[in-house]
C-alpha cells in the first residue's frame, strides 16, 4: 500500500511540474521581452542604424531591403530606426503614469486603512467617482483644455489609474492593519511612520509590484491612443502610437509597413507586461491565474 501511495505522489509531482513548467517559461519569456525593450529605451539612439528623423524623399514607402530591414515610411525615414529610437518616449510616459498613480495610490490606501472612519469613507467615495470616468476620456479632455502634448494627459491618466491600485492595496492593508504584530508594535510605542516603512510596505510590496506591472500595459495603450489621436507626442517624434497614425493613409495605397510594425510592437509589449504581471502574481502572491 505504501508503494502505491508513493507512486501516486510521484505521478502527482510529475503532473504538477508539467503544468507549472510552461507557465514558468512563459513568465521568463515575457520578462526577457520586457528587459529587451527597457534596454532599447536606454540604448535606442545608439543602436539605431539611422537617424530616426532623417527624411529621404527618394526612398518613400520603400519595402524591406538590406539597407532598410523594415522599409521606410511616407517621408523615407527608416522604420526600424524609428521603432528603436521611439522605445524611450513610448515607455517613458506610461512609466511616469504608473509611478505617480502607484505611489499616490499606495499612500492613500495605507492612510485610509490605518485611520479608518471618515477618512476611509472619503477616500473610497472619491475613488468611486474617479473610477466612473474612463482614463482615456479624462486624458483627451485634459489635452483639449491645455493643448497637445503629454504633460496634461499624464496627470489625467495618473489620476484615472489611482483607483486601480488604491482599491487593491487598501484591501490588503486592512488585513495587515488588524494583524496581531501591528497591535504589538503599537503597544511597544513604535511610531506610525516606522510601522509603515519597516513592516506594512514590505508586506504589501509584492502586491503593488504586480498591480503596477499589469497596469503598465494598459497605460501604454492609453498613451499610444492619445498619440494616435494627435493629442500626445507630436511629429517628428518617433513614438509608436504616432507612427501608427502617420502610417494610416499609406495603408490604402498598399504600404502598411509603418502602421503594421508599430502596432505589432505595441501589441508585443502590452502582452509581455500582462504575462509578466500574471506570472509575478503566481510567484509572489501564490495566485493560480
Amino acid at each position: 500500500m505504501s508503494t502505491a501511495l508513493s507512486d501516486r505522489a510521484t505521478l502527482a509531482l510529475e503532473a504538477t511540474s508539467r503544468t507549472a513548467r510552461p507557465r514558468d517559461w512563459l513568465t521568463l519569456g515575457a520578462g526577457s521581452v520586457v528587459a529587451l525593450f527597457v534596454l532599447l529605451a536606454v540604448l535606442g539612439p545608439v543602436v539605431a542604424p539611422y537617424d530616426p528623423t532623417a527624411v529621404d524623399p527618394l526612398n518613400v514607402n520603400a519595402g524591406s531591403s538590406a539597407a532598410h530591414l523594415l522599409g521606410t515610411d511616407d517621408t523615407g525615414r527608416d522604420i526600424l530606426s524609428r521603432l528603436i529610437s521611439g522605445t524611450r518616449s513610448s515607455l517613458a510616459a506610461p512609466a511616469v503614469v504608473i509611478l505617480i498613480s502607484t505611489t499616490l495610490g499606495t499612500l492613500l490606501a495605507l492612510a485610509a486603512a490605518w485611520a479608518g472612519g471618515w477618512l476611509d469613507r472619503c477616500v473610497s467615495g472619491a475613488l468611486d467617482v474617479v473610477f466612473g470616468f474612463p482614463g482615456l476620456i479624462m486624458a483627451v479632455l485634459a489635452a483639449a483644455v491645455f493643448g497637445p502634448g503629454l504633460a496634461a494627459p499624464i496627470v489625467a491618466l495618473s489620476i484615472a489609474y489611482l483607483p486601480l491600485i488604491t482599491r487593491v492595496v487598501r484591501s490588503a492593508a486592512l488585513r495587515e492593519r488588524h494583524l496581531p504584530y501591528v497591535s504589538a508594535l503599537q503597544l511597544l510605542g513604535a511610531p506610525t511612520p516606522r510601522i509603515w516603512i519597516r513592516h506594512l510596505l514590505p508586506n504589501l510590496l509584492p502586491l503593488v509590484l504586480v498591480q503596477a506591472t499589469i497596469g503598465f500595459g494598459y497605460a501604454l495603450l492609453d498613451v499610444a491612443a492619445l498619440s494616435f489621436l494627435g493629442l500626445g507626442s507630436q511629429p517628428p517624434e518617433p513614438e509608436w502610437g504616432l507612427m501608427v497614425s502617420n502610417g494610416a493613409p499609406s495603408i490604402l495605397a498598399g504600404q502598411p509597413q509603418q502602421s503594421l510594425y508599430a502596432g505589432l510592437v505595441i501589441l508585443v509589449v502590452v502582452v509581455a507586461f500582462n504575462l509578466l504581471g500574471t506570472g509575478l502574481s503566481r510567484r509572489l502572491l501564490g495566485e493560480d491565474a
